[in-house]
């Protein structure tokens, strides 16, 4: 037992040495830690510093590098000097870059001025030689007739093969040194100005080709003008205007590309110089139109309001377009605002040639159309096609300013109408004007001009064909929304005072002389006289409408309302011949004076139908 105690008490003492030992190694490395701590915040700036010097060493090594380099290459400079004045040939554009750009760094690196300015002649030579290429290559994609393919304008792009060959070379102009880039370059402003004499002939170039490429359809336009419809003379200016606005929105996009001074400022006065052929193109082919238009305003007023619309809708690319050139200035609001001139003055001038037709020509026996009804009718249906044009040009003049001193002064509005007027409703204004107008000149004519059974059937057939090709079948189906209710009332009341004015004219003289009179009251023979001159007259009257109507087909146009106007007049005329025979078979007549009277008033009845030009009667 003593022995174990004696070992475990060595044991406890050996552990205790043993825990000292490991305390104090303890804190001799807690010691030797913090000790490189500090050591390492020591030496951090040095390491740093010494990674900047290996950096700059670097640096400096290989700017030496690039200066034994180009010093070498100065030992063939008069190799250079000749490649660089043969110019670039072809398939070696690279290497007579490389040379420049050899050129433009040995300056960079030459401390002798007499060298720098060797180099910066030969670099401008070198300049000036690319630009007449680059001006080459611009030729040849601007020259040669354009391309026709048959009445259809097509645009041509840029020749691919002519592209690949300019794009290396105009990204290389690019990196030229300039004043702006290279203040100290000897050779920068010299290089400059190359390149902007090159620039402006690439913008001449491509201005006149394009232009050579419109000029033939806007020849067309204007030769077609004078025989095609307005409307679609307008919408083939429309379609002139829109190739025009195609190739000029084109021409700016591939000069962004192929520009050697692709600075805001020069692109835009470059492409200012591009589009004066084309808009100088535009101008004399709008004034040609604007000039025949004027030559004949009544004939060729749809030319003006159709190019007017055609206008309008392309108002907001043409401002795209040339804000594009940075400088004032607004061809289109200039062509738009004399185009509008000759509209606004068309409207008054129909009204006024409308009441001017109600002077006539003397006495006329003819019932046809009138001149002035036909055109007003195509006018009124074709207005739809260029609705909008007429609304804004409408719009422009002022509600009821088109009635010539009848109605507002121009440019004055009422003070009570605050509201503006919508356009339809000015549209539906103006038609009302022309109707009040048109039908008062008929009127006028249908009295003045012509005997009144002539005139009452002229009076009937033109108003007929109003309501007929402006309400119930108009050659437009958007026609009758530009007809407000009173001015449908209005040709409606027309139609009905011209129908009795027809009556009146042509069929109140056979009632009068069915109608009863004094003698009718006699005894004898005295009522059979005045009965059978009655008759007489009636038989002569009759003959007389019915061979008028001959001579003045009423309605000829619309068979289903004569053959409606023909049995009005039957209920209106036959009701008094039965009264009248009536009364003569209750009186003392012969069998054979009666049968007489009976067989005449069934040959009466066919002869008012055929007066009328009944469709039974039309062989």
């Amino acid at each position: 037992m003593d022995d174990d105690s004696a070992e475990i008490e060595l044991l406890e003492q050996n552990l205790n040495k043993t825990h000292q030992i490991s305390q104090r190694m303890t804190s001799i490395l807690t010691n030797f830690d913090t000790r490189l701590v500090k050591l390492e915040k020591s030496i951090l700036p040095l390491y740093n510093s010494t990674q900047k010097l290996k950096q700059r060493a670097h640096n400096i090594d290989r700017a030496l590098l690039k200066i034994d380099e180009v010093a070498s290459s100065q030992d063939g400079i008069a190799v250079e000097e000749g490649l660089v004045l043969r110019g670039p040939q072809l398939g070696q554009l690279d290497a007579y870059i490389n040379i420049l750009e050899r050129l433009n760094a040995a300056i960079a690196f030459k401390s002798s001025d007499a060298d720098s300015r060797d180099m910066a002649r030969l670099i401008e030579t070198g300049a000036k030689k690319l630009s007449q290429l680059y001006t080459k290559l611009v030729a040849e994609g601007s020259s040669g007739s354009p391309p026709v393919s048959g009445l259809a304008f097509m645009l041509t792009e840029f020749p691919p093969s002519l592209m690949s060959s300019l794009t290396p070379l105009v990204a290389f102009l690019r990196t030229l040194p300039l004043p702006s880039t290279h203040p100290s370059h000897p050779a920068a402003s010299a290089i400059l100005n190359t390149l902007k004499d090159a620039q402006r002939g690439y913008a001449d170039m491509r201005g006149n080709w394009s232009r050579k490429a419109l000029e033939m359809h806007s020849r067309r336009v204007v030769d077609r003008a004078e025989t095609l419809d307005g409307v679609a003379a307008g919408k083939e200016f429309g379609v002139w205007i829109d190739s025009l606005l195609r190739v000029t929105e084109t021409e700016y996009t591939l000069l962004t590309e192929l520009a050697p001074l692709s600075g805001n400022a020069l692109i835009a006065s470059t492409y200012d110089t591009l589009l004066t052929p084309l808009l100088t193109l535009f101008t004399d082919t709008l004034s040609s139109l604007t000039s025949l238009i004027k030559r004949s305003l009544h004939k060729y007023t749809f030319h003006a309001l159709s190019a007017f619309s055609a206008l309008s809708m392309s108002q907001s690319r043409w401002e795209s377009v040339l804000a594009k050139r940075g400088r004032e200035g607004n061809e289109l609001r200039d062509g738009l605002n004399a185009i509008r001139g000759v509209c606004l003055r068309s409207f008054p001038e129909l009204l006024a040639d409308l009441k001017l037709a109600a002077i006539g020509k003397g006495s006329d026996l003819s019932v046809s159309l009138a001149d002035i009804t036909i055109s007003t009718v195509q006018y009124l249906n074709r207005i739809p096609d260029v609705q909008d044009a007429v609304g804004s040009a409408l719009s422009a003049l002022g509600d009821g300013n088109w009635r010539m001193g009848d109605g507002k002064q121009v440019g004055k509005t009422a003070k009570s109408n605050s509201v503006e007027v919508k356009e339809k409703v000015l549209i539906q204004h103006f038609v009302y004007d022309v109707m009040n107008t048109l039908i008062g000149s008929l009127t006028t004519l249908s009295r003045t001009q012509r005997r009144p059974p002539f005139g009452s059937v002229f009076l009937l057939n033109n108003i007929s064909h109003l309501v007929s090709h402006l309400v119930l079948r108009p050659t437009n189906p958007n026609t009758p929304s530009l007809l407000s209710k009173p001015t449908i009332d209005f040709l409606t009341s027309s139609w009905r005072t011209a129908k009795a004015g027809y009556f009146d004219a042509n069929f109140s003289p056979l009632m009068q002389a069915l109608a009863d009179d004094t003698r009718d009251k006699t005894s004898g023979s005295g009522w059979k006289a005045a009965a059978k001159e009655k008759f007489t007259r009636f038989y002569d009257l009759l003959e007389e409408v019915g061979e008028r109507h001959r001579m003045a087909k009423v309605l000829d146009e619309d068979p289903e309302e004569r053959s409606a106007v023909g049995e009005e007049v039957v209920k209106l005329v036959v009701p008094s011949l039965q009264r009248f025979m009536q009364k003569q078979k209750d009186r003392e007549f012969s069998k054979s004076e009666l049968f007489a009277l009976v067989v005449c008033n069934e040959l009466t009845l066919h002869q008012i139908l055929k007066s009328v030009s009944h469709p039974l009667f039309l062989r």
